[in-house]
């Protein structure tokens, strides 16, 4: 019997023991209200309308060069072999040693109505340039690749600082209960560990649910223990997850730090509703012959990342917010010796691997109509020198890491499409025009999902945290 007054947990208690109480907590959840009152990780609204719904992040680790795909300069063919010009002043070279200076190792071409210069490394991408929108003018903080691919990710260089996709799962959740906010598809050669691997989808200091949920990428079952050991009637099933739910329940009210717990328990529901979810969206085989062949299924070089990108449309298609794609090791474009080879840290090699996978993407989603709703970021924690790698021999066929500029691709999203934005100069050394940070992306990308960057916090340690720190700026002239 309900006492004549009730107080807030006794109210809470009878109501959790009721059909009432669980459709309630139900619909609260269904709206955010339920998760906002336990962890306050919803936005009180958009902070203005959104150009863009969901998120694709391909990541290129090691460092994509720019004068050798998307940033032309002719100036190197007149200049090859020699040293860089003494106006240049001291190299930033990250072995301490600078080389002489190499033409492109691909040839350069002029593609589509807008005239987006683009290399024969990527001719299926070349196909789409009308769809591109080219940063020709990034900057990054540091040479090194764990520190910049953290920066990239996270806004940070030090581990421990949430990412993108986490602060996009604080902020706007997933559109569909039954899945993650957040999905990582790691290489089906290996996560990143030479990248610092599970920090680069981390949650950092913001609720432990919004971590990225990485599938395995190998074969054909992407979440361990997905489905019961042993086959159970629905009946017990249910029985089972309802004993569970109140020894939670019980546990969470003797918590003094309730986030992990919390975060724990909503893995688990989460786990549950996947148990349905997951064979369908996941299930290739739903899609006809002629989407395998658009993203290369049906070629061994890019099977394994065509596979990953199709699995990325659907996730999206299904209401996942924010997936992110690995290539290789996480520096497997970290091309020192030799760009031309097709072996691992190549760029020949790699680009085989993702060119036709993500042209597919891009002509998917536009088929699909799903290329307005969706940004699609293509990145690389810095560039490469338009030097070669320094050596006593022959002029090298590598080239050395390289912050001071280089090139991101985005698509979609409400973005201006067969667009250039900024220029390095005439080697392609440094930035000269509307350099554009890693703050500055990070705030693009939020605002065209809808999200005032200086207003999506998390207070921590004494700090009123943000993705972008304490800097960045909305790059208004992408946006179209």
């Amino acid at each position: 019997m309900i006492e004549p007054t009730l107080t807030r947990r006794s109210l809470l208690h009878h109501a959790a023991l009721g059909v009432g109480g669980i459709a309630l907590a139900q619909l609260l959840a269904l709206e955010g209200r339920l998760a906002a009152a336990l962890d306050q990780t919803r936005l009180d609204g958009l902070h203005h309308p959104p150009r863009a719904k969901q998120l694709i992040h391909i990541f290129l680790g090691g460092g994509l060069s720019h004068v050798d795909s998307f940033d032309w300069k002719p100036d190197l063919e007149q200049h090859h072999g020699q040293e860089l010009p003494e106006t240049f002043g001291q190299a930033d070279a990250f072995f301490g040693k600078v080389g002489r200076l190499h033409r492109p190792h691909y040839r350069f071409q002029q593609h589509g109505q807008s005239g987006l210069w683009i290399s024969d490394l990527f001719p299926r991408l070349a196909e789409v340039a009308d769809q591109l929108t080219v940063i020709r003018s990034m900057v990054a903080e540091t040479a090194n690749h764990i520190p910049g691919i953290f920066q990239a990710n996270t806004g940070f260089r030090q581990m421990g600082f949430p990412t993108l996709g986490a602060w996009l799962s604080y902020g706007l959740g997933s559109e569909n209960e039954d899945l993650p906010s957040f999905v990582v598809l790691p290489d089906a050669r290996g996560i990143p560990n030479a990248a610092g691997g599970a920090f680069n989808w981390s949650s950092g200091f913001l609720p432990a649910q919004h971590q990225g949920v990485a599938f395995n990428t190998r074969g054909n079952n992407p979440l361990s223990d997905l489905a019961p050991a042993t086959a159970l009637t629905p009946e017990t099933q249910q029985a089972r997850l309802e004993l569970l739910q109140q020894l939670n329940r019980t546990h969470l009210e003797q918590q003094v730090d309730s986030d992990p717990l919390v975060a724990r328990i909503r893995s688990y529901e989460l786990a549950a509703r996947m148990q349905a979810a997951i064979p369908q969206v996941l299930d290739l085989g739903r899609e006809p012959e002629h989407i395998h062949r658009l993203y290369g299924l049906d070629r061994p070089e890019t099977r394994d990342t065509g596979r990953n990108l199709l699995t990325a449309r659907r996730l999206i298609q299904a209401g996942v917010r924010t997936v992110q794609i690995w290539t290789g090791d996480g520096v497997s474009w970290d091309a020192h010796d030799d760009l031309l080879g097709k072996g691992y840290k190549s760029h020949t090699g790699e680009a085989l691997r993702v060119d036709q996978p993500i042209a597919g993407l891009i002509q998917d989603l536009q088929q699909q109509g799903l290329l307005n709703s969706t940004l699609v970021m293509l990145t690389t924690e810095f560039g490469r020198t338009p030097y070669a790698q320094a050596s006593s021999g022959t002029l090298s066929t590598g080239r050395d890491h390289h912050p001071q500029g280089f090139t991101n691709v985005l698509v979609g999203g409400g973005l201006k499409r067969g667009f250039a934005y900024g220029n390095t100069d005439e080697l392609g050394y440094a930035a000269v025009e509307n350099p554009v940070t890693t703050y500055d992306l990070h705030a693009t990308v939020l605002h065209l999902l809808g999200i005032d960057h200086e207003r999506l916090t998390f207070y921590h340690n004494g700090i009123q945290r943000r993705l972008t720190n304490v800097h960045g700026h909305v790059v208004a002239e992408l946006i179209s």
